[in-house]
């Protein structure tokens, strides 16, 4: 069985990550109740009890209270830091006084939201950083020695970033001595452009789609983990009631639901199956909170493996909703 790039080096072997944005009640500055501290203890065995060992972040989630919230798991259980995997992102900040939201790659803000980042985790290193979205100000030398000074205090392991295309990644790869190795993507059943920019090359049809060209085959030359966000495609083709779907999108949810019963396992896991069934070795971050949801997602993998030609091109012809080209 083929590896994907993560466990090539010896990373981690979860072919699932929780993402942990859902963690800490609201969008604000309210303190963390009891039953926001239960809806993530409850969250985070689900995925132990489903062989998720991997934990996405980052420091502007709920305005830090995801990252406080795991925290307070990791105090109360210390013995499980050792047998997970910590990720998590910087580089956003929110509005504050007059000054707009923006993002910062800038050495001193990365340096000084790792602390943060750490002191909210209660934990003394982080497995992975990423750069959570592209900076237009970024100075490469200035990341390569935020880099180089996190990797060099044992603050964090390994570097990568968020929603950057193959020419951000080469740029910076340039100047960092250690290799980038995660790029998180929004790739689903549902977003595909990823698929289609690929497909309908030399096709006026092709000048539509706003995928930056090369990323996925970028990522996979250079062993780049390709993550993907809202995987599931914010539960469309799995029980969540949508608005604005369209005949593509209804067609799609009968037939991943009809693959389901057929195979005896959860929606949920054709979703992924279908997103894990492509030879990047894409490493789907769930979003959800809900223990059962996450439970439902554990059959994936299998999914994924027995997945054949046939039903994959089925699902992604329904998603499109018209014949390939």
């Amino acid at each position: 069985m083929r590896k994907m790039p993560l466990q090539k080096r010896e990373i981690t072997t979860s072919r699932l990550v929780l993402g942990c944005m859902g963690f800490g009640g609201g969008w604000d500055n309210n303190p963390i109740t009891k039953e926001d501290n239960l809806i993530a203890e409850k969250a985070v065995d689900a995925a132990l009890s489903s062989g998720i060992t991997m934990f996405d972040h980052a420091d502007i989630y709920k305005m830090g209270k995801a990252e406080t919230i795991f925290g307070g798991i990791l105090k109360n259980r210390p013995e499980l830091r050792e047998n997970i995997v910590i990720q998590s992102k910087c580089g956003i900040r929110f509005p504050e006084g007059n000054t707009p939201h923006r993002f910062d790659f800038s050495k001193s803000h990365i340096l000084s939201s790792v602390d943060g980042i750490l002191k909210r985790l209660n934990t003394e290193y982080i497995d992975i950083l990423l750069l959570h979205r592209p900076d237009p100000l970024v100075e490469p030398e200035e990341v390569a020695e935020a880099f180089e000074a996190l990797k060099a205090s044992g603050k964090v392991k390994n570097f990568g970033v968020s929603n950057m295309s193959a020419a951000q990644i080469k740029l910076l790869s340039a100047f960092c001595s250690d290799p980038l190795i995660v790029n998180q993507l929004e790739l689903s059943l549902k977003r595909i452009d990823w698929l289609e920019q690929g497909v309908l090359v030399n096709q006026k049809a092709g000048t539509d789609i706003n995928f930056v060209d090369g990323i996925i085959e970028h990522c996979r030359l250079e062993d780049i983990q390709i993550q993907a966000w809202a995987p599931l495609a914010y539960g469309m083709y799995s029980g969540r009631e949508m608005e604005n779907v369209t005949e593509a999108d209804l067609q799609t949810k009968n037939l991943v639901q009809k693959m389901a019963n057929e195979k005896g396992t959860s929606t949920e896991a054709i979703v992924l199956g279908w997103l894990m069934r492509h030879p990047a070795l894409i490493q789907p971050v769930i979003g959800s909170t809900n223990p059962e949801r996450i439970k439902n997602c554990q059959d994936s993998v299998r999914q994924a493996e027995m997945m054949t030609r046939e039903e994959w091109y089925s699902l992604y012809t329904a998603s499109r909703g018209k014949k390939m080209p």
